[in-house]
């Protein structure tokens, strides 16, 4: 099969570096700078999975691909590696870990096994298995403190009861506190940050994905805002205009139409 829509989209990238007649922008780029791009295209992607919305999968995940050709041409103009070696690199990788498709069916003959062998054949290449691998454990950073917390579990430096964990959470909270007084911007930046990584922990504790909990917070509190502002221009006022304690009354009303449901 040719590819020849994806050897056009290669070409087109190669041509935006052009150093003589490329895009400005483009060829202010470099590794760093179009980090953030990969992550808020990969979410967009998966908002549109979530919203079984096939023709925004489709647009999204071209966003996404453009990352990975991004990042290849940046790398093959100093001969690091292009978009041909990535591919190679991952074709191998994908053949040495499904030996059960390439080799011997028997090897796997189910999601589990599959799952199970997969572990086993990763473990095989890493070298320092001695250690807890934590630098592993990447972005969105909520998931990564629980999966931090899973591995420093692992080699049995955790906390042994829930309530430890939320004795935990309570102490991080007071030092937040402590620091919000001393006006050190430094010192709170820590301690916030303290402070969320404990309560992944007690999430983790309490077998919740607070990567995904939150994000239900988030679609939540988004879902209320919008009925409080709805509410708000039925009754002739914009939310800017009103004091706090007049929108925490419009809030409270919507919570309770949300718990009786629709009428």
């Amino acid at each position: 099969m040719e590819y020849t829509n994806f050897s056009q989209l290669v070409d087109v990238i190669s041509k935006l570096r052009d150093p003589d007649n490329g895009c400005p922008w483009d060829l202010k780029q470099d590794h760093k700078s179009l980090l953030k791009y990969l992550i808020e295209e990969s979410y967009e992607y998966v908002h549109a999975v979530e919203k079984n919305d096939s023709a925004n999968m489709e647009e999204e995940l071209g966003d996404v691909l453009l990352q990975v050709l991004l990042h290849s041409q940046i790398a093959s103009e100093t001969n690091q590696f292009d978009i041909e070696s990535v591919s190679k690199k991952l074709a191998e990788k994908m053949i040495y870990r499904h030996p059960h498709v390439f080799e011997d069916k028997n090897i796997a003959k189910d999601a589990d096994e599959v799952r199970t062998n997969w572990e086993k054949l990763k473990k095989q290449k890493r070298k320092d298995q001695h250690h807890i691998r934590i630098d592993d454990a990447y972005a969105p950073s909520l998931k990564a403190s629980e999966v931090i917390g899973a591995k420093s579990q692992a080699v049995n430096f955790d906390w042994d009861h829930i309530n430890d964990v939320l004795a935990k959470v309570e102490e991080e909270l007071d030092e937040v506190k402590v620091e919000m007084k001393s006006g050190d911007k430094a010192k709170q930046y820590e301690e916030i940050g303290d402070l969320l990584f404990s309560v992944a922990q007690l999430a983790r504790h309490m077998d919740i994905d607070p990567e995904a909990a939150l994000k239900d917070a988030n679609l939540k509190f988004v879902k209320r805002v919008n009925l409080v502002e709805d509410k708000v221009k039925l009754d002739g006022h914009k939310m800017q205009d009103l004091p706090t304690t007049t929108l925490e009354e419009y809030w409270q009303q919507v919570k309770k139409d949300l718990k009786k449901g629709p009428s």
